[in-house]
C-alpha cells in the first residue's frame, strides 16, 4: 500500500461543479463567492462569512481592519504554522511567542497571562489540527486588558467550544482551504466575524479598498463609473473557480465532519492499548475537527534531557513506516526554533520547552476524508509491529 498524510477527495459532482462559472464567462469574484460565503455562514452561525485567498491573507486583513500598528505586540502560540507568525510581521508588529499546553498542542493560558504588556494589542489562538483553544479564559484576558482576539482556525473545520464553532468567538476568524484542509478549493480562505464594521472594512480590504466590488459595479444601472477607494487595499479575492469547488463541498459538510472524528476515534480505540503514544484528546464542552491525528512520540519518557534521543527514535520509526508505504509528518513546527525568527529575536529552543518537545517529538498519521477501512488496520497494524 501507498497511504500519504493527506489526500484530496472530491465527487464527481464537486469537480463539474467548477464548469458553471467557466460556462458564465465570469470567473473572479462574483455570485458564487457569495454563495459559499452565506453557506460558510450557515454552517458556522457567523454572521459574516468574506472569502479571501488564503487563511494568512485573511489573518494579515484582521490585523490591517484591527488597526494594528508597528511595534504592537501580538501574541502567538509558538508551536504553530510559520504565517501565524508571519502575518504580524508583515505589519512590521512585534511577535510575542506564548508557549503551549502539552496535552493539547494549543495555546497555555498561565504563560499567556504572563505575555501580557501596555504593548499587547491582540493575541492570536490557534485551534491547533482541529482541537479547539480554551477561549473562555482568553477572552476573558482580552476584555480585562482591552485586547483583540483574532482565532486562526485554519485547522477549525467541525471543531467547537461550548456548542460555538470556532472562529465565532473573537473579534475574526481565519479558516484554510488548503489542499490538506477538510474542505479545499486548492488555495483559499475565509473569514468570519459578528462585527458589522469590520466586516464591511474587511471586504473593501480584500478588494484594493473598493467600496463596490467589481460584479456590482458591472451589473448596476452605471457599470461604466468606476468604484471609490477608501482605503489602500489589497488584491485578496477569492475567484468564483474556487469558491464553486468549496460550495458544492458545503453540501455534504457534515458527513465531512463525521467521517473525519470516526476515523480519529478508530484511532484512539486502537492505539490507546498500545500506551506508547499521546494521544488527541477528547474534552467536555469540545468538539474535536481532527484535522489531523498528532501524538506524542514515547510519551512516559518524553524530558528535555533526553529530547534528542526520542527525537532520533521517532525520526527511525517515521522512516520505517516511510519503507512501509506509510507517509507520517511532525504535527507542525515550533515557529520559535526557525531560522528568521530564533535570529531576529535571539530565542533558543529552550525558552518555550513545551513548543520544542512538540516539535522534536510529535508525529502525525495519516487522517483524511476517503481513508478506507483496510487503508487504516494497514497503519494501525505496522505502528503495531515496529514498536
Amino acid at each position: 500500500m501507498n497511504i500519504p498524510i493527506a489526500r484530496t477527495s472530491l465527487t464527481d459532482m464537486e469537480i463539474n461543479s467548477v464548469l458553471e462559472p467557466l460556462s458564465s464567462g465570469w470567473i473572479v469574484q462574483g455570485p458564487k463567492v457569495k454563495e459559499f460565503e452565506d453557506k460558510w455562514s450557515n454552517f458556522t452561525k457567523a454572521k459574516h462569512s468574506i472569502a479571501v485567498t488564503s487563511c494568512t491573507t485573511g489573518l494579515h486583513l484582521s490585523l490591517v481592519a484591527l488597526g494594528i500598528k508597528p511595534e504592537d505586540e501580538i501574541i502567538v502560540p509558538a508551536f504553530t504554522w510559520i504565517a501565524t507568525a508571519n502575518v504580524v510581521e508583515h505589519l512590521n508588529a512585534k511577535v510575542v511567542f506564548c508557549d503551549i499546553d502539552l496535552k493539547t498542542f494549543n495555546i497555555n493560558i498561565e504563560s499567556l497571562k504572563s505575555k501580557i504588556t501596555k504593548k499587547t494589542k491582540a493575541i492570536i489562538p490557534v485551534h491547533l489540527f482541529g482541537l479547539s483553544a480554551d477561549m473562555n479564559p482568553i477572552l476573558e484576558l482580552a476584555k480585562r486588558n482591552n485586547i483583540r482576539i483574532v482565532e486562526d482556525a485554519a485547522c477549525g473545520f467541525g471543531a467547537k467550544y461550548n456548542d460555538a464553532h470556532v472562529g465565532t468567538l473573537g473579534d475574526t476568524g481565519c479558516f484554510s482551504f488548503h489542499p490538506r484542509k477538510a474542505i479545499t478549493t486548492g488555495e483559499g480562505g475565509m473569514i468570519t466575524t459578528n462585527n458589522d464594521d469590520l466586516a464591511e472594512k474587511i471586504r473593501s480590504l480584500r478588494d484594493h479598498g473598493a467600496t463596490v466590488s467589481d460584479f456590482q459595479r458591472h451589473h448596476g444601472s452605471r457599470p461604466y463609473l468606476l468604484s471609490e477607494h477608501s482605503y489602500a487595499g489589497y488584491n485578496y479575492r477569492m475567484t468564483d473557480i474556487q469558491a464553486a469547488l468549496g460550495l458544492s463541498q458545503m453540501k455534504r459538510a457534515e458527513q465531512v465532519c463525521d467521517e473525519r472524528r470516526m476515523i480519529g476515534n478508530k484511532y484512539n480505540k486502537r492505539l490507546e492499548n498500545i500506551n506508547f503514544f499521546q494521544l488527541p484528546i477528547e474534552m467536555k464542552n469540545y468538539q474535536h475537527g481532527y484535522q489531523s491525528y498528532p501524538c506524542l512520540f514515547d510519551i512516559h519518557n518524553i524530558s528535555l534531557k533526553n529530547i534528542e534521543k526520542i527525537n532520533n527514535n521517532r525520526n527511525s520509526f517515521m522512516d520505517v513506516l516511510q519503507q512501509n508505504g506509510i507517509s507520517t509528518r511532525p504535527a507542525t513546527h515550533a515557529v520559535h526554533m526557525l531560522d528568521y525568527y530564533k535570529r531576529k529575536y535571539k530565542l533558543k529552543s529552550e525558552d518555550f520547552p513545551n513548543a520544542y518537545i512538540a516539535n522534536e517529538c510529535s508525529i502525525s498519521f495519516p487522517l483524511f476524508n476517503g481513508l478506507t477501512g483496510d487503508e487504516q488496520e494497514y497503519v494501525i497494524k505496522i505502528i503495531e509491529k515496529n514498536l
